[in-house]
């Protein structure tokens, strides 16, 4: 089956403005970094995800197009750019996520914590959301993102057990639960997580996927489609219908969670969605 698997990009005079504050101010988003098929649309609309602590990761994920290697020290000022630029463009609500810095004893969480309180001291109503990385699982680093303030605690755990050995070498499918059941048990925030489809992985590695996921506390999970970003990166399995994505939502909803399932979503990314 034939299916489309790239949005139309509209160059637009918001889009163009989104782009040239974000270079004043010196700021990432992965929305560029990671060339996200809904970067036209979400610009133009004044939402993006911001790429804190640079834009190389230490991690060589085979589905990501963020470069790797060694990255440059954390950039102290950083947190108040964000928090400013936040204030001048008149955000309501910001998503935080960051390349994985596994070089920096804490993995990069003080940044994250700097960032979100930042943010909190323009107004204590801001909703943010942190997309963080497992920290090697530290405790320490947990905790500290945990005290941030953050409404929204999200880790992706972006494919199914079976694949983690390609796809993530350097990651462990157990560790990132692991990091969800801590934020869940340890926090009152919502707790998220988001996964893609597309790579070989089959109904019943999903659905297990989301059975686990309901076990170790997660609330809500988006699924969305994986495209190819470049051709460094791994190629598409399959493109998945509608129906199918209809599907896996309804069996989340089944379990309790609120799923948000569709060919364009992302965890900072979803067009409508579903209530248990």
């Amino acid at each position: 089956m034939k299916t489309q698997n790239k949005k139309t990009f509209h160059f637009n005079q918001n889009l163009h403005r989104m782009k040239t504050i974000l270079r004043t101010f010196h700021i990432n988003t992965v929305c560029e970094e990671a060339r996200c098929p809904n970067i036209s649309e979400c610009f133009s609309k004044n939402h993006l995800t911001f790429m804190i602590l640079g834009d190389i990761c230490t991690r060589n994920c085979r589905f990501c197009d963020v470069n790797s290697g060694t990255p440059l020290l954390p950039d102290e000022e950083e947190p108040y750019r964000i928090s400013k630029f936040v204030k001048e463009i008149g955000l309501k609500k910001v998503i935080i996520t960051s390349v994985t810095r596994d070089d920096l004893k804490d993995g990069g969480a003080l940044h994250f914590y700097k960032t979100v309180r930042a943010i909190k001291n323009i107004d204590e109503k801001i909703e943010v959301e942190v997309l963080t990385p497992d920290f090697k699982g530290s405790q320490d680093s947990l905790f500290l993102i945990i005290s941030s303030g953050a409404d929204v605690l999200s880790h992706n755990i972006e494919t199914v057990k079976r694949l983690y050995p390609v796809l993530r070498p350097a990651a462990d499918y157990k560790r990132s639960l692991d990091v969800l059941r801590f934020y869940k048990e340890n926090s009152s925030a919502i707790v998220k997580s988001g996964f893609m489809v597309g790579l070989g992985e089959t109904d019943e590695e999903v659905y297990e996927l989301l059975k686990e996921l309901k076990h170790c506390g997660c609330e809500v999970v988006v699924i969305g489609q994986y495209f190819q970003p470049s051709s460094k990166a791994i190629k598409v399995v399959e493109y998945l219908p509608d129906e199918k994505f209809h599907r896996y939502e309804e069996y989340g909803k089944s379990l309790g969670m609120k799923i948000m399932a569709g060919r364009y979503y992302r965890s900072s990314y979803v067009e409508k969605s579903s209530e248990p």
